[in-house]
């Protein structure tokens, strides 16, 4: 049975949710159809999480079967709603753009010719006068009716009415741009602080700079640093120190190479959809780690990303390549598990992730119940691989993870969810140290949020959407630990 505090954890938890749900609706019911839509969408989100915990706070648990096929049913049912919202959001956008066009086309001739603050306004931006008429000129009224002209930074913001879908208007935009002006500017479709959209155009030299030399230098270093934490983490699971003992290099060798590999499979994932989508991305400075091998890398973009459906694909490919790899490690280690394998482990190390505990005790059954527990050296090495791509996705600045909540649902919520997750570690750290540790590698590296994308507009698809639903939710099950009163009803230790 839990304890009382362990019960009020969990009802505070689905109270909280209850509430966020409750007052969705209310802020949703005065935007008609799309507003239930929309709100419908969230509760489809939370079901699996509000069964679970539920059951979970009532004493029954879902074993992992159960909790993919809720995350799978919610995921087609979002993909459905979205379909329906899609639907009655174009219906919505044509009669707008009906209505635009009339109002537009009824008003007097004369005052067009008239001055205005547009134009006076335009007269002092940083953007020269030749280059601002032929950056008007790619505006219409079939796709971006300009309005005002506000010089900003080395560029301009022009604010006016969106005529069509986002990412058809922006790439038609962006090829007459480029056939007036080349490779000099570049266009950004973003929304305003009053939740219209707007383009900008700033000068290309604003571009992402390629890394210098002294960049790939330390690149190198932090890189050689983490092959030799990943030996040594190897050295330590196999209870010896390698830095005081480097002659037994050689046993270390295969564990320190497996954990390296995932560490490698992870960038590979990022670089191809990088390649694929023609965006170019820095080398990666590794993060070495004592305790684990590493806690991941750190790569930046190079070029700007096209909209957030790149974003999203290029941050979820390393998790999604890392992940499956460190996976079927795990999977196949447990199967190779038997008596006399060569390491012995404390059944409580299966109690430390609801992920790893789960598999464990359908493969190994009642093995769990020793009080140690022989299994095979990729079972360490898979373990450790999805702690490290769990680490990486959580939903914190240009963490892999931060990057996909951002393509997801945008960065004011990408921002919310930064400082949500700093606080949560900040709050764990008082009884962990890898916490603090994270709470710092994000606090000074990597708590901004990835600059916008070209079409900051155009949301993913909903199949998107429900991938990253299931990745966040892979990575709280991978970090979370069992409770000793489930574990002991699943039978670890």
């Amino acid at each position: 049975m839990f304890t009382s505090s362990e019960t009020s954890i969990l009802a505070a938890i689905l109270l909280v949710a209850l509430g966020i749900l409750g007052w969705g609706f209310y802020r949703a019911r005065p935007f008609g159809k799309l507003g239930i839509l929309a709100w419908l969408q969230s509760v489809v989100l939370m079901t699996p999480w509000l069964l679970f915990f539920g059951l979970f706070a009532a004493g029954i648990y879902i074993n992992i079967a159960g909790i993919l096929f809720l995350v799978v049913a919610s995921a087609g049912l979002y993909i459905y709603l979205g379909k329906q919202l899609r639907a009655a959001g174009q219906d919505t956008i044509l009669k707008q753009r009906a209505t635009q066009r009339l109002a537009v086309e009824s008003l007097p001739e004369e005052n067009s010719t008239q001055p205005t603050e547009i134009e006076l306004k335009a007269q002092i931006s940083p953007i020269p006068e030749d280059d601002l008429n032929a950056i008007k000129s790619i505006f219409s009224i079939d796709t971006f009716f300009a309005t005002e002209t506000i010089p900003y930074q080395d560029g301009a913001i022009f604010k006016g009415n969106l005529r069509g879908e986002p990412e058809e208007i922006h790439n038609r935009l962006t090829t007459s741009l480029q056939q007036r002006q080349g490779d000099r500017y570049r266009l950004f479709l973003v929304e305003n602080t009053d939740g219209k959209p707007v383009m900008i155009v700033l000068p290309s030299r604003n571009d992402p700079r390629p890394m210098q030399l002294s960049q790939k230098a330390f690149a190198g270093i932090l890189l050689v640093a983490t092959i030799a934490t990943n030996l040594e983490a190897a050295g330590l699971l196999l209870n010896f120190d390698l830095f005081a003992s480097p002659e037994r290099f050689l046993e270390a060798l295969p564990i320190g190479a497996g954990i390296f590999a995932i560490l490698v499979a992870h960038e590979i994932g990022h670089w191809i959809l990088a390649r694929r989508h023609q965006v170019r991305l820095s080398w990666p400075f590794f993060l070495p780690a004592v305790q684990i091998g590493s806690f991941g890398a750190v790569t930046r973009f190079e070029s700007l990303v096209p909209n957030r459906k790149v974003l999203f694909d290029i941050a979820l490919a390393g998790p999604a390549v890392g992940g499956i790899v460190s996976l079927l490690t795990l999977i196949v280690g447990l199967l190779l598990s038997h008596t006399g394998s060569l390491f012995q482990v404390p059944n409580q190390f299966f109690q430390g992730s609801i992920l790893v505990g789960s598999l464990a005790r359908v493969v190994l059954g009642s093995a769990l119940q020793s009080s140690l527990v022989d299994v095979h050296p990729l079972v360490l090495i898979g373990w450790l691989g999805l702690v490290i791509t769990a680490l990486n996705l959580m939903p914190a600045g240009q963490l892999d993870g931060g990057r996909i909540v951002q393509a997801i649902y945008g960065r004011k919520t990408a921002g919310q969810a930064t400082f949500a997750t700093l606080v949560v570690l900040v709050l764990v750290a008082l009884g962990n140290s890898l916490a603090l540790y994270w709470a710092i590698v994000i606090l000074f590296l990597q708590r901004d949020l990835e600059r916008p994308s070209l079409n900051e507009i155009s949301e993913p698809d909903d199949a998107r959407a429900a991938l990253g639903l299931l990745a966040l939710f892979l990575m709280i099950t991978t970090l979370l630990p069992l409770t000793p009163g489930l574990a002991g009803r699943l039978g670890i230790g």
